[in-house]
């Protein structure tokens, strides 16, 4: 079980760092090797269900995901989701949560349980640093593009 947190300030208000973080096939655009499918009708919400499928060829693995909890911003507050993985080699869950800074910007908290069927306690160390620099990358792609 690898648990971590990354935080950002962004310069967008609330309302459109949540969109960015929460508008899963673009997560696609930041995530090499990466292609996003929901598989819920609109809108977003609780129960919405969408697959990450991640690698390439033989290689590649379907991580499934359900919306757990969803609280989009409301007149500029805070926002939270939370996501738990489902599939059978990623599992865990991930909370997203966008709060508003007092300049019309926004600090974004992304807390993540990350646990890999097959690998040994032994690589917590190794997947928590390429997982926080793996999500940190692509928080920071979602905010920036």
């Amino acid at each position: 079980m690898v648990l971590f947190l990354l935080e950002r300030v962004s310069p967008h208000p609330v309302d459109s760092s949540w969109r960015r973080l929460t508008d899963w096939p673009r997560h696609a655009d930041v995530v090499p090797l990466t292609r996003v499918t929901v598989l819920t009708p609109p809108p977003m919400r609780e129960g919405t269900v969408f697959v990450a499928r991640s690698g390439a060829g033989p290689l590649a693995f379907d991580d499934p995901m359900e919306v757990v909890t969803w609280q989009p911003p409301r007149e500029g507050g805070p926002g939270m989701c939370r996501l738990v993985k489902r599939g059978t080699f990623v599992t865990g869950w991930a909370e997203i949560e966008v709060r508003p800074v007092g300049d019309g910007g926004s600090r974004v908290l992304w807390r993540e349980d990350l646990r890999v069927r097959w690998l040994p306690r032994a690589a917590d160390r190794p997947l928590r640093w390429a997982a926080r620099w793996m999500f940190g990358r692509a928080v920071d792609g979602l905010l920036r593009g």
